[in-house]
């Protein structure tokens, strides 16, 4: 595994939906326009529009300190105002400086490094 991987779920602030979408569009548009190293990054909400889920991978883990980075006014914006309960999970090898980064915003994170992994078949 060389890519570093990240789930973050959030819940949405009941009656702020659409405001939660707008800044969810935001932080796409940041992602898409400053973003170097960022793989994958895409969101999901559950039926009722009360649950998100963000799939996000990155050529590595220090990708992931340069996204923090570069959507952080939008990433308080959405905190601010319309998500709460902010949890992430990685997957891989986290750098220092995710280690220090997740420290100091204090959010709840977990780590699971690499047990085994199925590797593409080579062809003959």
């Amino acid at each position: 595994m060389s890519e570093f991987e990240v789930r973050a779920r959030l819940k949405v602030r009941e009656g702020k939906l659409e405001e939660f979408k707008r800044q969810a569009a935001e932080m796409m548009r940041q992602t898409r326009e400053k973003d170097t190293r960022t793989l994958a990054y895409e969101w999901f909400l559950n039926k009722d529009g009360t649950e998100c889920e963000v799939r996000e991978a990155y050529v590595d883990p220090d990708g992931f300190v340069e996204h923090a980075f570069n959507v952080r006014e939008a990433r308080d914006a959405l905190f601010g105002g319309s998500a709460y309960e902010h949890k992430i999970v990685f997957f891989g090898y986290p750098s220092p400086r995710v280690i220090e980064l997740v420290d100091k915003i204090g959010v709840d994170v977990t780590y699971f490094t690499p047990l085994q992994a199925l590797e593409p078949a080579s062809v003959h």
